[in-house]
């Protein structure tokens, strides 16, 4: 499994973004697909992540009633739509896929995901 993020960029307080993230390769086996954020000098940490099956999803509480994630099942293809950002948010962004039973019950955990694909920027100005 591929995984390609896009949709980072530059952009005020306030504003809202959505990030992509296409997959190709044995898609079907994808279990969940995850988003975390690393900035800079910190730990890569959890954001969201939805059920690839399902669409059942998780945000983390510090996101969550601005941070929306999604998945396109036809497209393979999964969404975080950002809204109300803050410069707290920026940090690179990176989805991540697993097909492992290991994910269950731990969607949190970087070391579930076997597949990352590259991060994609975001930067937030005050």
């Amino acid at each position: 499994v591929q995984l390609q993020a896009s949709g980072g960029g530059l952009v005020q307080a306030g504003d809202s973004l959505r990030l992509s993230c296409t997959t190709s390769g044995r898609t079907s086996s994808i279990n969940v697909m995850g988003w975390f954020r690393q900035a800079p000098g910190k730990e890569r940490e959890f954001v969201a992540a939805v059920s690839w099956s399902s669409g059942t999803t998780s945000v983390e509480d510090y996101v969550k009633g601005r941070f929306t994630i999604s998945r396109d099942n036809a497209k393979n293809t999964g969404y975080l739509q950002m809204n109300s950002l803050d410069p707290e948010d920026t940090a690179v962004y990176y989805c991540a896929a697993s097909n492992s039973f290991r994910v269950v019950g731990n969607w949190k955990r970087k070391d579930v995901y076997n597949y990352w694909g590259r991060g994609t920027l975001v930067t937030v100005s005050s």
